[in-house]
């Protein structure tokens, strides 16, 4: 029996969405190997500008403790994340990203997003550096599930020497950081 795996789905979906090959994540009647040859055949795919998160993972914190990124504060609450990954090309600031299940950990909210309901992407350039640079993408809805997915491109180029990119997810109302890519390729 064949099975497919969840993540393998969503993770080449992402990729295909980002490059113009799918509509929506939410594929399930095309095969994991279909959507990994759609991306594999795109030019966005071919270009060695791209960075890929394959997982995006929660914030993991003390309950009241912020750990700030390129002075990006964090949420001071713990986030899971279900399933996520996130792309972008440092050539010309095209990106994508999607999270299923970001929701509370602990607390009266556990299990849910609370009072977040949108968030954005921002892209670090040589956190902690000098030259630091942080961009965002546009803000999306974060439904009651905690899913949401965005694809266009960054407000801004990033640096032409962006080294040691991260992704972060930030609750879009207050500008902290609740998740983060992980795997990067």
């Amino acid at each position: 029996m064949f099975r497919i795996n969840p993540r393998t789905v969503l993770s080449a979906s992402l990729l295909c969405l980002s490059f113009g090959a799918m509509s929506s994540f939410a594929s399930a009647q095309v095969s994991a190997s279909a959507d990994l040859n759609a991306a594999n055949s795109s030019s966005f795919n071919r270009n060695n500008t791209v960075v890929r998160w394959e997982q995006l993972v929660g914030l993991i914190t003390a309950q009241g403790l912020s750990n700030p990124v390129a002075n990006i504060a964090s949420g001071t609450t713990p986030w899971h994340v279900h399933n996520g990954a996130a792309a972008v090309d440092l050539a010309n600031g095209e990106a994508a990203f999607f999270v299923q299940g970001l929701v509370l950990i602990g607390g009266d909210t556990s299990g849910t997003n609370g009072p977040v309901n949108s968030v954005e992407g921002a892209l670090v350039c040589d956190a902690g550096g000098t030259d630091q640079t942080v961009t965002y993408t546009a803000a999306v809805p974060l439904d009651v599930q905690g899913n949401a997915e965005f694809k266009g491109r960054l407000e801004s180029l990033p640096s032409s020497t962006c080294s040691n990119p991260i992704f972060l997810v930030l609750n879009a109302a207050k500008g902290v950081w609740i998740a983060t890519g992980a795997v990067r390729r």
